[in-house]
């Protein structure tokens, strides 16, 4: 009779772990993108700028860290949102509707920015002062995000 009662409290004990244990581990895979926080990692701790939040919407990717389209070279992080950003502007700049901005990771690991498929390795060597300016708006706007 007591082996059988110990047996049933530890089987009790051992379900309440599982359960707290279950508990635990799905409310530890729930990340939160759009409320800063101390919790989060440092490289969460910011929301991502607001041109990456609309287009990930758009796209109906939910809030996530960066937009990426198929068809684009695929960018660090901070480079997808800075491009984001640009593609926002845009709008704003019909006497740059002719370009087609697309950022790029170099082999080696450094932006590749591609104007109308042709490749520029520093913002400098854009092909018109509008663009190089837009460029630089759209750093300036990220490195205040973050």
């Amino acid at each position: 009779m007591m082996s059988s009662s110990i047996l049933i409290v530890g089987a009790l004990a051992g379900l309440v772990v599982i359960v707290v244990l279950a508990l635990l581990f799905r409310k530890g895979n729930v990340v939160d993108l759009t409320t800063p926080t101390e919790t989060k990692p440092d490289w969460m701790r910011q929301n991502p700028p607001a041109e990456t939040v609309a287009a990930t919407l758009a796209d109906g990717k939910g809030v996530q860290v960066f937009d990426h389209d198929e068809g684009e070279r695929l960018a660090a992080p901070f480079a997808e949102q800075i491009e984001d950003i640009i593609q926002a502007r845009l709008t704003e700049h019909p006497e740059l509707s002719k370009y087609k901005l697309d950022f790029g990771t170099a082999p080696e690991g450094g932006l590749e920015i591609y104007v109308n498929g042709e490749r520029y390795l520093a913002v400098d060597e854009l092909p018109e002062d509008g663009l190089r300016a837009l460029v630089k708006e759209a750093i300036a706007i990220w490195q205040k995000t973050n």
